[in-house]
């Protein structure tokens, strides 16, 4: 495997903002706004309006979004999980998950297609999740299609010097980080298949405080996202609308040594975007300049009070 380059040396978390966030904006234009308000990257989703990995020019506009990114001074880290590309009529279908062969062949083909798109960006990482089983899966038949699915990813990575970045999705088949760890484990890549934490995912399901999860993931962490949340309720809210507490899980990055994207995560809010994306740096920022306090003990080792719905699944 040819090596990704190092990350950029950091004193502080490097923010970024996810384009599912400004599905109403030109990706020219989303560049140009995350750079105007300081931001350090972008968390790039491939969808039919923000460089369409299907579209007969693809070549052509990966180039010239690389090269914007470059005089912007943004990283950028690719994402996989639009709602409605491969698929009109079903939200996030097909997967790696699915029964029939064809559509797992064309989630594969969608990861094929974004490594190399990640490798012309020069992106940090390529993220996907695993999907939920459709009716009629054994969880068996799904893990195993998983496995597959995953295993032909990382060759692909492999070959073009990319490093994927799984995430744990609530509702989805991997959910949490025993999940991805278990993942990981099966495929045996880790230099490749690092991890995406979403921080507030943390706060919605997971037996742990988010700075602990923050440390369990450790050296796995290739790409972070962030927002607010409530636990056991899987929304992703703007800062200060849920029940989190910052400045310890922006320490608790610092130490572990993370020096990848911090990625804003609201993707139902493209309706307010520049706004979003204006408070969002400005409290994170705040928050990254507190002192934090005394970690807090970890929520009850339980589940959360109900199931996050499969319709509630935001991303």
């Amino acid at each position: 495997m040819t090596a990704p380059a190092p990350l950029p040396s950091t004193d502080g978390p490097r923010f970024a903002y996810g384009t599912n966030g400004f599905a109403d904006h030109r990706l020219s234009d989303v560049v140009a706004v995350l750079a105007d308000l300081g931001y350090a990257g972008v968390s790039l989703t491939l969808d039919h309006h923000h460089l369409d990995p299907y579209d007969r020019e693809i070549g052509a506009r990966t180039r010239r979004t690389a090269k914007a990114l470059r005089a912007a001074g943004l990283a950028v880290v690719v994402e996989t999980g639009a709602r409605y590309l491969l698929d009109p009529f079903r939200k996030h279908r097909p997967t790696l998950l699915s029964a029939a062969p064809e559509e797992r062949a064309a989630r594969q083909d969608l990861l094929r297609r974004a490594v190399r798109i990640g490798a012309e960006l020069e992106a940090e990482a390529v993220h996907f999740w695993s999907g939920t089983p459709e009716p009629g899966t054994t969880r068996a038949q799904a893990w195993s299609r998983l496995e597959e699915g995953c295993a032909r990813a990382v060759e692909d990575a492999d070959a073009a010097g990319v490093r994927l970045a799984f995430e744990p999705e609530p509702g989805m088949l991997v959910a949490d980080l025993a999940g991805y760890e278990a993942l990981a484990e099966a495929v045996g890549a880790p230099g490749t298949l690092g991890l995406t934490l979403d921080i507030g995912h943390c706060r919605c399901l997971e037996p742990r405080s988010e700075a602990e999860c923050v440390a369990r993931a450790g050296g796995r962490l290739a790409h972070v996202q962030i927002e607010d949340m409530r636990r056991g309720v899987h929304e992703h809210l703007p800062f200060g609308e849920g029940e989190m507490d910052f400045p310890p899980i922006l320490a608790a990055l610092r130490a572990s040594g993370y020096a990848g994207l911090v990625s804003v995560e609201l993707p139902r809010h493209s309706h307010a975007a520049v706004d979003q994306a204006r408070r969002s740096i400005a409290f994170l920022r705040e928050a990254a300049a507190r002192p934090a306090p005394r970690a807090p003990a970890a929520p009850p080792a339980t589940a959360p009070t109900a199931p996050p719905p499969k319709e509630a699944v935001p991303t």
